[in-house]
């Protein structure tokens, strides 16, 4: 007897529905086809001892199994559940009335319980898009699943309660989840507050600066001064997740299996800070099978790089193309892969290897040259791509011991939301722009414009203090940022001379 049933695979973050076909003849063979992985050909025995634990039978015949479309690679175990249920209909084991109406997903124990898969909520949306009436799938992901509406989601635990389902004898309890509401009542909950840092004003203004026209730091300064702290806490005063853009989140966080089970949306923004022994593959995403790298799951929120000069260069460098497109494409020999990867950089470094260059009260111990060779480190086209330079000093102790009570948080984000605001306004008719870090050169030239007087005083600042010629544009947008800060139309002297201030690494000499 030949069954379909429906299952799907996640390509990028984005879902292909999968036909399951089984015929079950005369023989004593099983046949998997269809460009199955070897997870998917071990399927066969989970499956089959998953049935005899849940007091079905395994057809003694021959069973043919297609995963059509034949010419689409799929991966993974999550097909155990499609498969097993077919196999269950063909056999005549369960009623196959309503089996094309819902779409099947998830990973077989030896005893029939069911594993969480990867990648539910693209496959939920594909669902719906494909006029499916429900989709059914292992109860650790039910939640990420029923954010999808028009759609009928149920979490099982066992492959008896889907027999049953179908067979009449029992009902599955649907999975109902309020969007919007679980949506904003998460919205903006996050754990760090920059009201808990003492001391650190300047750096807090450079953050709100960086947060407010989406521009990349670097933070330079000794041990113990707050770098990752404050980087930490950039989150916080990022203007909320709009919906879709908690939508997209989800989905990376999804395929790439990171989404705990009782989370349905990820609704503050993402802070990723992988360890500087990463590799360019685990940053960028990519592997034998493609999975978003730490860039893709930083997407609309911040990417922190820690001791930015410990990272291997060519992890470093594997970033510059993905910084300026805002997507990173994984290409292979049959196929490729797109993942988005729009994200805020910020990097912290001490200013020598021994830590204490610059440093007002201690003395450097590096040797000559050695401050030069370790900031040689980081590329300058990689520099190229970093807005704000930002000198970290540390915090005295009469701050540090002073119960004056900082900036919450919530009060610098309203001035960031309003500086976005206009940004968007600005940004109109190109609704891939949404941040003056994202404006192209020539959008530069003809909307950060400045007076004669402002002329001057950066072709000053360019002959004196030896800023590069990749200064200028940067140096631009930053000042572009801090007028929509002050509300301003035009660019004026003092919001120049700001931006100036955080150009240290352009400096001719400044690393001895």
């Amino acid at each position: 007897m030949l069954v379909k049933t429906f299952g799907s695979a996640v390509y990028g973050i984005e879902a292909i529905t999968i036909t399951i076909e089984v015929n079950i003849l005369p023989g004593t063979k099983f046949f998997i086809v269809g460009l199955a992985d070897m997870a998917i050909k071990e399927s066969y025995f989970r499956i089959e001892s998953a049935l005899k634990s849940s007091n079905y039978k395994m057809p003694r015949q021959q069973v043919v199994v297609n995963m059509a479309p034949a010419d689409i690679r799929k991966e993974g175990s999550s097909y155990d559940l499609t498969i097993a249920t077919a196999i269950l209909a063909a056999s005549g084991q369960i009623e196959t009335e309503e089996l094309d109406k819902y779409l099947i997903m998830g990973e077989l124990s030896l005893d029939g319980s069911l594993q969480p898969i990867k990648g539910a909520l693209p496959i939920a949306i594909q669902a719906r898009k494909d006029g499916f009436k429900g989709f059914i799938l292992p109860k650790q992901n039910a939640r990420e699943a029923a954010i999808v509406n028009d759609l009928e989601v149920y979490g099982v635990e066992t492959i008896k309660q889907v027999a049953n389902f179908f067979n009449g004898d029992a009902k599955l309890e649907r999975e109902i989840v309020n969007t919007r509401e679980e949506f904003y009542d998460s919205l903006c909950n996050y754990d760090s507050d920059f009201s808990e840092v003492k001391g650190q004003e300047n750096i807090k203004r450079a953050l709100e600066i960086a947060a407010a026209g989406g521009h990349n730091v670097i933070l330079i300064g000794p041990p113990g001064a707050g770098k990752t702290m404050l980087a930490r806490r950039l989150p916080s005063i990022l203007p909320p997740l709009s919906l879709y853009e908690s939508l997209e989140t989800t989905k990376i966080h999804s395929v790439a299996g990171k989404l705990a089970a009782a989370d349905a949306l990820v609704t503050i923004r993402p802070f990723r800070s992988p360890h500087h022994t990463i590799s360019d593959v685990a940053l960028v995403g990519g592997g034998t099978n493609p999975q978003p790298g730490e860039i893709s799951l930083a997407h609309n929120g911040v990417l922190f790089l820690d001791e930015l000069p410990e990272f291997k260069r060519s992890v470093l460098e594997v970033m510059r193309q993905p910084l300026e497109e805002r997507k990173v494409n994984i290409s292979r020999a049959k196929f490729s892969v797109d993942y988005p990867c729009s994200f805020m950089l910020v990097t912290s470094m001490n200013p020598c290897p021994c830590g204490y260059y610059n440093h007002p009260e201690k003395v450097c111990t590096c040797p000559p040259g050695a401050v030069q060779k370790y900031m040689s480190k980081i590329s300058g086209p990689l520099l190229d791509r970093i807005d704000l330079h930002v000198e970290v000093t540390p915090v005295n102790f009469s701050e540090l011991s002073s119960d004056r009570l900082a900036e919450k948080s919530e009060l610098i984000r309203e001035r960031v939301i309003t500086a976005r605001n206009i940004q968007i306004e600005r940004f109109g008719d190109r609704p891939d722009l949404h941040a003056n870090a994202q404006m192209t050169p020539q959008m530069v030239r003809e909307i950060c414009k400045i007076t004669e007087a402002g002329q001057t005083l950066l072709k000053k600042a360019m002959e004196k203090l030896g800023l590069s010629a990749r200064a200028y544009d940067r140096i631009l947008k930053v000042s572009r940022t801090i007028a929509d800060l002050a509300g301003s139309e035009d660019i004026k002297m003092e919001h120049l001379a700001e931006a100036i201030h955080f150009r240290s690494l352009d400096r001719e000499g400044w690393a001895g």
